[in-house]
């Protein structure tokens, strides 16, 4: 007889569902950057109207957030994350429809459905990826799933690119005809169709399992969220969720601004598609490969310390690229994902130490601080469209590094002192 408590007994399966979200969540979130560049070719956009795609994703996370905890706290985990994925299946099948009747407004109507399902499985899922097994191991679960996040990540611009950045308005000879229009529209529609199926049979195999979620994760029902509003009381978690904004819009500003840059003259003037391979591998990838690095790093360095090397050198990696062109701005932009890859969950580790008010409020106004990727790709834009070039568009994400550092220092100082105060009050 197993007489093991139920939420510690072996639950494989359902875990291996519940990394595939990570997966999924990656995927179509790096669906987005070469999706710009498709939408601003078929609808003749200019490069900030065509960054709105961007903002339609990310300014979810601010909207959601909130009634995504409720949501959580109300349905459970198995329940709320098939909500979501629910969610998102409708948002990939209105794709079509806002391609159907040509109009770049239901095309961002459904990108913000999409997301604020995403919204609700992050919410829901990495909880429950530490949740399923002993705790003792918990750490180890959420860094394998958040592996795989970063796998979708890596290929969504390479397989976005291939569907998305050829043929119809993208073919080496193309005049934008209405044919050649429809044809690019119609992978439009292709790519979210097939991603939203991989959401609608994800949820299909979760249904089948959410007794086995629920049983493994009986005595561990989510709380209901706290409003982040309490956390404007902690200087600290203001300082992280302000760190949050600029961090997220600094990574999902130069994602959208790289398939441009690296097929322009001012970069490596490669094919569009060519473009987006280069991004899925060397960009995201190099951040997949920089949270298993980092992680190592992590045990022997204290986190405000490597944190203000990867700020600075970020940093510095930016303004290179305002400052030249061709293969030494592309891989400097390039290499910035690298040294993005710690960032996110640092800052996020550090903020709830330092923050005086309570976890969950802490956590949830560090969740709204995602919207910063709605608001700085535009910027990015308008920049690029009133220089008349990529390049300068990447002062915005150096802007947002230079906060990172003063950020990172901080902390880094916070330590030396509370080092300094153990070590006195051990003589």
């Amino acid at each position: 007889m197993n007489t093991q408590p139920a939420q510690h007994r072996p639950a494989g399966l359902a875990f291996a569902y519940v990394t595939s979200l990570f997966f999924a969540w990656g995927f179509v979130t790096a669906l987005i950057d070469p999706l710009i560049q498709a939408v601003k070719r078929v609808f003749d956009l200019t490069t900030a109207e065509a960054m709105l795609t961007a903002s339609a994703w990310f300014i979810a996370y601010g909207v959601a957030s909130l009634p995504a905890g409720w949501i959580l706290s109300r349905l459970g985990y198995s329940r709320a994350i098939i909500a979501a994925l629910g969610a998102m299946v409708l948002g990939c099948v209105l794709v079509p429809l806002a391609t159907l009747v040509d109009v770049y407004a239901l095309v961002l109507a459904s990108l913000f459905i999409i997301a604020s399902g995403v919204t609700l499985l992050q919410v829901a899922a990495n909880p429950l990826s530490a949740a399923l097994g002993e705790p003792r191991t918990a750490h180890l679960r959420l860094t394998f799933s958040q592996a795989f996040n970063s796998l979708g990540a890596t290929l969504g611009p390479v397989i976005g690119s291939t569907i998305l950045l050829t043929g119809g308005v993208f073919a080496a000879d193309a005049v934008i005809t209405p044919a050649a229009r429809g044809e690019s529209l119609r992978s439009i529609d292709f790519a979210f169709l097939a991603v939203g199926a991989f959401f609608a049979v994800v949820a299909f195999f979760l249904w089948t399992a959410r007794r086995r979620i629920e049983a493994a994760v009986a005595d561990r029902r989510p709380e209901q969220a706290a409003s982040p509003l309490a956390a404007f009381r902690s200087g600290w978690a203001v300082f992280g969720g302000a760190a949050i904004f600029f961090y997220v819009g600094a990574e999902v500003t130069i994602g959208a601004l790289l398939i441009p840059f690296i097929s322009s003259a001012e970069g490596l003037g490669l094919p569009p598609h060519e473009a987006g391979h280069m991004v899925g591998w060397y960009y995201w990838g190099a951040a997949m490969v920089g949270r298993f690095v980092g992680s190592a790093l992590l045990t022997r360095v204290p986190a405000g310390y490597l944190l203000s090397i990867c700020t600075i050198v970020a940093a510095a990696l930016a303004l290179v690229v305002t400052q030249s062109e061709g293969a030494t701005a592309a891989y400097a932009a390039l290499g910035v994902g690298f040294f993005n890859s710690i960032m996110f969950p640092t800052i996020f580790s550090l903020t709830l130490e330092r923050s005086s008010a309570s976890a969950s409020s802490t956590s949830g106004l560090l969740v709204f601080g995602i919207i910063g990727g709605a608001i700085l790709p535009p910027l990015a834009g308008a920049v690029a469209d009133a220089a008349g070039a990529v390049g300068p568009a990447f002062f915005i994400p150096f802007a947002g590094y230079l906060f990172l550092v003063a950020f990172a220092l901080a902390c880094a100082r916070t330590t030396r002192l509370a080092r300094r105060q153990a070590a006195a009050a051990s003589d």
